[in-house]
């Protein structure tokens, strides 16, 4: 699947090409501190009514919510419908909420583009929310065996004393904490990213620079005024207010990374200090056919040109994906890498995102995993996650493609660039990529 270009209509018939109108974003926080009683709803309704507010877009005009989570609330996991509710849209605004692990913002946005140039829609609000202060802690599945059956039918009181035989020590009725592991391989994401630091020699010393980079940029934009138009003040139960990301260290220093302790293996290289850390947050962008944002006097940031998924072996170099969408992408959008204008990489961990330009940069990977001769290009530091990304930032895994997004449509239209490049690494081997035009 891919967007169309002004030039291109190949991919349908009505010719209709969705643009981005504008996006919003609540403060990205660490998880368990601020946002810690708002849920996953609760933030994307903060989120989507901060859009609203801004844009001054009437709830009737948007016939559909398309919305991207991981950690979904199992009472009520079509969060897109519930946020429409919560927020009092028209009863036949539609809401769908899509899973495709870390790269889920950017698949509501890529649907919802697809809708809108497909003529199903012409006003569509997609992005995605998590709150991983929220996560449902699992019982052990043989206690959910024994005890379902009482909750689910009327049980006599010697059904409780059969339930309770069948448990075992009380070290194996604890709740167990959540992994995000590979279910294929049991791998968690850190240990993949430990491997494949180590297979592709990408020094520690590089992961701690490019952390601390990510670091200063996001300061520097803060500092500057540069997410104000972006970011959203949320009100949390007790009435105080949370104003701005609560992630971003400006202050730190290649010494202070230096002193953290690798977690996921003795004499690893992967540290808490350049990787994502765990966040609660919420974006949300909306999305138009040209013609609708004309007609209602909106000037558009800019269009999806294309877009691109993929998957590998998880087994093999599970956040590789990025390395192989980006090339489909921009073959897509009639680009070559060299030519894009920006760059925007998710950072799940440093190692990750050195993994993945290490191998754009590579003929060897691209004969052996792209079928060409000519490696895809080198990516210049100077144009790559400009304003920092998920390792300063934070990463509410469905939110981090919608603040991507966001944060790109917006550079493209405030600095005259003409496009700009997405890359996401997802869990269970998947890649996502995208890129963006400007719109004049």
């Amino acid at each position: 699947m891919a967007g169309k270009s002004k030039a291109d209509t190949s991919n349908g018939k009505s010719g209709r090409r969705a643009v981005i109108v504008a996006g919003m974003r609540t403060p990205f926080v660490k998880a368990f501190t601020d946002f810690t009683k708002l849920d996953t709803i609760a933030l994307g309704s903060a989120a989507v009514r901060a859009l609203l507010l801004r844009t001054e877009i009437a709830h009737r005009e948007v016939e559909s919510i398309v919305w991207g989570g991981v950690i979904l609330p199992s009472g009520s996991p079509n969060v897109a419908r519930e946020i429409a509710l919560d927020l009092r849209f028209d009863a036949a605004c539609e809401g769908m909420t899509v899973t495709r692990a870390c790269a889920s913002g950017l698949q509501a946005i890529t649907l919802a583009a697809a809708a809108i140039e497909r003529g199903e829609a012409d006003v569509v609000i997609a992005g995605g929310s998590d709150s991983t202060s929220n996560a449902e802690v699992k019982l052990p599945q043989h206690v959910v065996h024994a005890f379902a059956p009482l909750a689910l039918g009327k049980p006599a009181p010697s059904d409780y004393l059969a339930a309770l035989a069948k448990l075992g020590p009380v070290n194996e009725l604890l709740p167990r904490r959540p992994q995000i592991a590979e279910r294929s391989t049991g791998e968690v994401m850190g240990e993949a990213a430990e491997r494949m630091a180590g297979r592709n020699e990408i020094t520690r010393e590089a992961q701690d620079e490019l952390a601390l980079r990510s670091h200063q940029r996001a300061a520097a934009a803060i500092a500057s005024g540069r997410f104000a138009g972006e970011v959203t003040k949320v009100e949390v139960p007790g009435g105080e207010w949370v104003h701005g990301d609560g992630l971003v260290r400006g202050d730190t220093s290649l010494e202070k990374l230096a002193k953290l302790k690798p977690v996921f293996a003795k004499s690893g290289t992967v540290t808490a200090g350049n990787s994502s850390p765990l966040t609660d947050g919420a974006a949300a962008v909306l999305l138009m056919s040209e013609e609708k944002a004309r007609a209602l006097g909106k000037k558009p940031l800019a269009a999806i040109r294309s877009w691109a998924y993929v998957g590998v072996d998880p087994a093999d170099q599970l956040l590789i994906g990025p390395a192989l969408a980006i090339p489909k992408a921009l073959s897509r959008a009639g680009l070559g890498l060299a030519e894009v204008d920006l760059v925007d990489l998710h950072e799940a961990f440093a190692a990750q995102v050195l993994c993945v330009t290490k191998a754009l940069g590579s003929r060897a990977f691209a004969r052996a995993r792209l079928g060409r001769d000519e490696a895809v290009g080198e990516i210049d530091p100077a144009i790559m996650n400009v304003h920092g990304g998920s390792i300063a930032l934070g990463h509410p895994f469905g939110a981090t493609g919608a603040r991507m997004v966001t944060t790109m449509a917006r550079e493209l239209a405030l600095t005259g660039k003409q496009t700009a490049l997405l890359g996401i690494c997802a869990a269970g081997g998947l890649g996502a990529a995208a890129v963006l035009e400007r719109e004049d």
